[in-house]
């Protein structure tokens, strides 16, 4: 039997469950963590599930804005995905955004509460973004020297190589498809023990594509979802600007 019953997650975008939608539910997302929360719950009743997550949000704004309201949810289980946002940012130190994840985590695990921690995907096959490929595995050791040092659990996303083929991703490809959560979910409830009946989806090879077909996807990739997210980046605006928690409040999950 799973030891835990009050289940909160907090992050940004990825927890939130952005790529993932589902009308029927809070938020009108699903996502990783609701997938995670409802297999707990079909392990016992009395599981209730909070999410804090809001897409945008930097390491610093989610441990001002969601730790102490995750932590007044008196958790025994948490999951915590920041510092992704900050290491996208050009200039970013990935030891220092690491130091301020540390303390983080060890604020998070102060009363007892498993902690779950994330590291980055590879992301050495997204045209651009492979240019800090560097970056997210510095960052991603960090992560476990961070999990060794804080008896926290380390859900491994960069050995996920799943997560390489791109259709585990949204058009967008900065957030996951619901094929890519499914699979996330799958791995954070083999990374903490928990049977499940989540079946490891397969799709069959992607067909070739010409040099041509590649570079028009990128081009449109460009136009529509990176010049975008640059010029909020340039503006200082955030997806999340307006934004409040799909799930504020511990519930059952569903």
């Amino acid at each position: 039997m799973i030891p835990w019953r009050r289940y909160v997650a907090i992050g940004d975008s990825f927890t939130e469950g952005v790529g993932d939608p589902e009308p029927a539910l809070p938020g009108g997302l699903r996502g990783w963590a609701d997938r995670v929360a409802e297999v707990l719950a079909h392990q016992v009743d009395d599981v209730a599930y909070a999410n804090l997550a809001v897409r945008g949000k930097l390491l610093d704004q989610i441990a001002a804005e969601q730790a102490e309201a995750a932590l007044a949810l008196h958790p025994d289980l948490i999951t915590v995905s920041a510092g992704g946002n900050d290491i996208l940012r050009p200039g970013t130190d990935p030891d220092e955004v690491a130091a301020r994840l540390d303390a983080l985590v060890a604020r998070l695990g102060g009363d007892g509460a498993t902690v779950v921690v994330f590291t980055g995907p590879d992301i050495g096959m997204t045209p651009v973004m492979r240019a800090i490929r560097g970056k997210v595995a510095i960052f991603n050791e960090d992560v476990h020297a961070i999990a060794l040092a804080r008896g926290a659990v380390v859900a491994d996303m960069w050995a996920l190589r799943q997560l390489a083929d791109p259709r585990m991703w949204s058009p967008d490809r900065l957030h996951f498809a619901p094929l890519g959560h499914h699979t996330i979910a799958r791995a954070v409830l083999e990374t903490l023990g928990v049977d499940h009946g989540l079946v490891a989806l397969t799709v069959p090879p992607l067909p070739a594509r010409s040099w041509r077909t590649a570079r028009a996807e990128d081009l449109h990739w460009t136009r529509e979802h990176l010049l975008p997210w640059i010029g909020r980046r340039i503006t200082g605006r955030s997806s999340g600007d307006g934004r409040s928690a799909k799930r504020p409040e511990l519930s059952p999950p569903g």
